[in-house]
């Protein structure tokens, strides 16, 4: 199986009472980059069982469009404005294989 996407789970834990917050300036990011970024999919969900948590799901056509995103001036203005609402960060690097809604080719690596 020829495999080249790169995906991610973050779990952020927000400051108490900021997670709406945090979850809005992600939401805004992910718009804004959608159309110059090679980001297939980028999820933001709330968690049900602790208040000040979030996790966003991502995938990327390869790595290096991650990296690049992140290096991108609008990228880290968004960094800069989420830092202080964030209490924690826990990333887990994945390689998605597949799924419903996420488009592969395969001849490709």
């Amino acid at each position: 199986m020829k495999l080249g996407k790169y995906g991610m789970y973050a779990k952020f834990t927000a400051k108490p009472g900021d997670r709406d917050a945090l979850a809005a300036i992600l939401l805004e990011a992910a718009a804004a980059a959608e159309p110059v970024t090679e980001c297939e999919l980028y999820i933001v969900n709330l968690s049900d069982s602790e208040p000040d948590v979030l996790w966003v799901t991502e995938v990327w056509s390869h790595e290096e469009a991650h990296a690049a995103s992140l290096a991108q001036e609008a990228t880290r203005a968004t960094i800069q404005r989420a830092m202080p609402l964030i209490a924690g960060v826990e990333p887990v690097r994945l390689t998605p294989v597949g799924g419903k809604g996420l488009a592969f080719d395969n001849t490709k690596a």
